[in-house]
């Protein structure tokens, strides 16, 4: 059988995906041993007990200035503002992805406005937001929004521009004008879309949000990672990393099952 018609079991695939992240791990963990063998003090590429040391510090022990958990504030600090972000990114892309895709006059005017914006990078844009908006949580939340919001918002008006026209014509021979047409027959099927675009956006919305918390911010995940930096505090910074992906892997995996639960038709009869 070509491996192009093999198809993989869901307990196949959770050992395969494993594999690679378990080779990672004894790679790290043999290149660690060797520099710790030629200098005990080496703080590159700490070991497992060096990490459990430093991160739990921040885990259970007060700070002395704020008396909070650094670790837990950190990330409660960082949540609380990609959630806003993306919550607003997405109301945002939803309403004007909708009107973009089923309104052709809209698209032609509003269009090239959106692609323009869509293509200039949003860091260089983190200079003009804080200067506007100050160096509060505004600014830092006007990045995410601004950086992954015009490219969900071409995606779903793309996506509902290209729904089969002749959806289009037996609602309207039915007598819907085209905002019923907009809510009854474009927004169901634009959801499944919109939580597969927040998806895509995940990654790009914690870039911006670490950037932003690395250059002006007193907490958060990426404020402390950049913080600790300058000492070298490798023990410190490989957890936090380690604690973005998992939480970034979680809210992956979370619209996913929303998804699936919410919309099974839009992931097929084999999902």
């Amino acid at each position: 059988m070509r491996w192009v018609n093999r198809q993989v079991r869901r307990g196949d695939r959770i050992l395969l995906g494993s594999l690679p992240i378990l080779l990672l791990v004894l790679l790290y963990l043999f290149m660690a041993a060797q520099r710790h063998a030629a200098n005990p003090a080496d703080k590159i590429l700490p070991l497992p007990a060096g990490m459990a040391s430093g991160i739990s510090v921040l885990l259970f022990q007060p700070d002395q200035l704020s008396g909070q958990l650094l670790f837990w504030s950190d990330t409660l600090a960082s949540l609380q503002r990609l959630g806003l972000g993306l919550g607003i990114a997405t109301l945002t892309a939803l309403l004007v992805g909708l009107v973009l895709g089923v309104l052709p006059p809209v698209r032609a005017t509003l269009g090239p406005l959106v692609t323009g914006i869509a293509v200039i990078p949003p860091i260089a844009l983190l200079p003009i937001l804080f200067i506007a908006l100050g160096l509060g949580e505004t600014a830092k939340v006007s990045l995410i929004v601004v950086g992954i919001t015009p490219v969900m918002v071409r995606d779903i008006a793309a996506y509902v521009a290209d729904l089969p026209r002749e959806q289009i014509v037996k609602a309207q021979t039915l007598g819907a004008s085209s905002w019923q047409i907009m809510i009854r027959v474009a927004l169901p099927q634009a959801m499944p879309r919109l939580l597969h675009a927040v998806r895509l956006s995940l990654g790009p919305a914690w870039v911006f949000l670490i950037s932003a918390e690395a250059i002006a911010s007193d907490v958060g995940l990426g404020y402390r990672i950049f913080l600790v930096r300058r000492y070298l505090s490798m023990d410190v910074i490989i957890p936090y990393v380690a604690w973005i992906a998992v939480l970034a892997i979680f809210m992956d995996v979370a619209l996913t099952f929303v998804s699936r639960r919410l919309f099974p038709w839009a992931h097929g009869a084999s999902h």
